[in-house]
């Protein structure tokens, strides 16, 4: 397909495409460029097993291929299995253009199975756009291998640019090794996402924000957020709806979900940042084009129909 077929959009008062390096892949990337989504596909390789902290959104003992949102998967995979699943998945669908690694855990939690994943996966399908997504703890210290392996796209999750907040959505940070609970914790995740998408801006990657709408939580802080990544530099920013995992102690407390409908009204109106209107907040081990995922169907050779237990 001929990729000026696409014309990139952005709005009004965004930084120029160019003067970022924002132009490299960005054409067939399908989560940074709606029109891109409508050809192209991903696959989400999740070799991430680990995470370093702990969302209240979220609980990671539990996946079923029924479900989609992100941190599920049907089976957790190594590096070298990355690269056949990327065959499988060209088989189903040809026109895959990014391999990102998304989870279930942190991408950087421990990044030995994410860099390697990059390394084999580059050396196999040169064409492929790496991309990444994180927590931003550990962004800032993996940056210089993440650029030698040729990674272009990083997603970082920021949910909160006040310490007060962030503290309601996290209960704990664990980072090199020292464990970290309430507002130590968030005041130290903050400054660490801050740091790691900064430099990575700087450095030429290409950054989406992905913020989790919690609502009665940070509803009323989201755009103090894209005000705050703006400035940073940040290209994308999508806001997405909390989906509340069982057994995550927001879900026991009975914090309620939010909607597209609540998205689309608190992001009305914002400027000089493009957002994102089409995330289907893919899982972990998604793959083809965005509304048409074929997961399940690599799946059905994998594991029976059903829940099961993830390890932590």
């Amino acid at each position: 397909m001929n990729t000026t077929d696409f014309k990139l959009k952005k709005s009004e008062g965004c930084l120029p495409l160019d003067s970022l390096n924002f132009t490299a892949g960005l054409e067939k990337h399908p989560c940074f460029n709606k029109e891109a989504s409508k050809h192209y596909g991903r696959v989400h390789l999740p070799v991430a097993k680990t995470c370093n902290i702990s969302c209240n959104y979220c609980h990671r003992d539990y996946d079923c291929p029924n479900e989609s949102r992100p941190g599920v998967t049907s089976k957790l995979i190594s590096p070298e299995e990355a690269v056949n699943r990327i065959y499988d998945v060209k088989r189903l669908f040809n026109d895959i253009s990014v391999a990102a690694v998304a989870g279930p855990g942190d991408s950087l939690s421990e990044p030995h199975n994410t860099m390697k994943t990059f390394e084999l996966v580059k050396k196999e399908f040169p064409e492929i756009i790496l991309c990444m997504s994180t927590n931003g703890l550990n962004l800032a210290d993996n940056l210089d291998e993440l650029e030698d392996n040729g990674v272009k796209f990083i997603t970082v999750t920021l949910n909160a640019i006040d310490i007060s907040v962030s503290a309601k959505i996290y209960r704990y940070v664990n980072y090199k090794g020292i464990g970290y609970t309430e507002k130590d914790a968030a005041g130290l995740l903050l400054d660490q996402q801050i740091k790691g998408i900064s430099k990575a801006v700087k450095r030429g990657f290409t950054i989406k924000i992905n913020s989790v709408l919690i609502p009665g939580i940070n509803g009323f802080h989201i755009k103090d957020i894209s005000e705050k990544v703006k400035k940073l530099g940040v290209y994308l920013f999508n806001v997405m709806p909390m989906i509340p995992a069982e057994k995550s102690y927001f879900y026991k407390i009975d914090v309620k979900g939010a909607s597209r409908k609540d998205v689309v009204n608190i992001t009305k109106g914002f400027e000089g940042i493009n957002i994102m209107d089409h995330c289907r907040q893919c899982r972990s081990d998604a793959a083809g084009l965005l509304n048409e995922d074929l997961s399940r169907k690599l799946s059905k050779s994998e594991v029976k129909l059903g829940c099961k237990k993830m390890p932590c």
